[in-house]
């Protein structure tokens, strides 16, 4: 097993030959044998003796039917969603990349993202031609609008529960909200093996399994053998929000995560920040805390997401002039993100072999870069 790779945990996948357009996995597959996953942890699938799909994302379970299956007379409660799965609306800007990722992005039609918030070339091309439309915030989508386009189904990040009654409201129109948790995954190979699900639902599951196992095999070629564990280099990744606070990802975090498999040490650990048990990913700390913290941390890593990108040190220290003093502004070694990174949920494979190369050296030639850029 390659030392990057978390233990394998098998989930019980499984899948049938009912579905149109199914896969020769999905054909051959026997009932009782498991597909695996080797990394999602937030949902598992399986097959059922009437031709149907189990699948269970944390308490919520669905029942897919393909098409020519009927729909099965004692559901126990599952929400029911009949395929072809067409017309989504996707209230999650971190999943669009993945149907990008299967050439599906036809299947989605509306979303709860306006254009000047999309980073994604193929998603603000979709919305320039009117073939995916903006109608509404997650938590005020445009109802009419839903049924109008005949939604097929809602896909919901986990804030939709704080807004029931906006889950609720399209339950009663008849359209079926699954709420993804691919954030929820500890290791960034989780979020994007997710595309597995997407990938069943479209009928799409060898397309799915093919791209992963590609994306994979960029994670795998990153090889940290080289760096020993007592000789890691640490490094921080952060902004400085306008009133002054740093907002950091907590250490149990997919980035954290991504620079540990690099072959580094997140530098801000869960004692130091005293981390809450909130569902959020990130955390505002104050600046002493984290000058105490990252001041001699090897690389500092900024997220240009929420405040926009930067390209010089200067730029960084109207942020905060005391980021001067810090080893890793005196050693050249600031990076910062581009802005596509954490839309683009495909290059999860693509950006631990980034942060592998600055924490390394090996960032020779302008291209060798997808998801990081160094501030002169």
């Amino acid at each position: 097993m390659n030392k990057l790779t978390a233990p394998l945990i098998l989930l019980p996948l499984l899948f049938t030959s009912c579905a149109s357009g199914s896969s020769s996995a999905v054909q051959n597959a026997v009932n009782g044998e498991p597909l695996d996953l080797h990394y999602a942890e937030q949902f598992t699938a399986e097959k059922r003796p009437d031709g149907c799909f189990s699948i269970v994302i944390g308490e919520d379970s669905f029942i897919l039917v393909p098409e020519n299956v009927s729909e099965p007379q004692n559901t126990n409660g599952a929400t029911v969603i009949h395929q072809p799965v067409r017309d989504i609306y996707l209230a999650s800007s971190s999943v669009m990349d993945l149907f990008c990722g299967l050439n599906a992005l036809d299947s989605v039609t509306m979303t709860s993202t306006d254009i000047q918030n999309w980073t994604l070339p193929d998603v603000q091309s979709a919305m320039n031609t009117g073939e995916l439309t903006y109608i509404g915030k997650y938590n005020a989508p445009d109802y009419e609008a839903l049924v109008e386009n005949d939604c097929g189904i809602a896909i919901e990040n986990t804030m939709i529960y704080h807004s029931p009654d906006t889950k609720e409201q399209i339950q009663q129109l008849g359209i079926p909200v699954m709420v993804e948790r691919s954030s929820y995954e500890s290791h960034p190979l989780g979020r994007l093996e997710w595309i597995k699900l997407y990938g069943l639902l479209l009928g799409e599951y060898e397309k799915a399994e093919e791209f992963f196992a590609q994306k994979e095999n960029i994670f795998n070629s990153v090889d940290i053998t080289a760096i020993p564990e007592d000789e890691r280099p640490t490094a921080a990744f952060f902004f400085i929000s306008p009133n002054g606070y740093v907002n950091v990802r907590k250490p149990n975090d997919y980035i954290a995560r991504m620079i540990e498999l690099a072959g580094g040490k997140y530098v801000l650990d869960a004692e130091t920040l005293s981390v809450d048990e909130n569902s959020l990913s990130t955390m505002n700390i104050q600046f002493e805390t984290f000058y105490d913290t990252a001041k001699d941390a090897d690389f500092l890593i900024y997220n240009s997401t929420v405040d926009g990108s930067m390209d010089t040190i200067e730029q960084l220290l109207e942020k905060n002039s005391l980021l001067a003093d810090f080893r890793a502004v005196k050693n050249g070694n600031v990076w910062c993100t581009e802005m596509n990174m954490f839309q683009q949920t495909t290059g999860a494979a693509e950006m631990v072999l980034d942060i592998n190369r600055i924490l390394t050296g090996n960032t020779e030639g302008s291209d060798s870069l997808t998801y990081l850029h160094r501030l002169k």
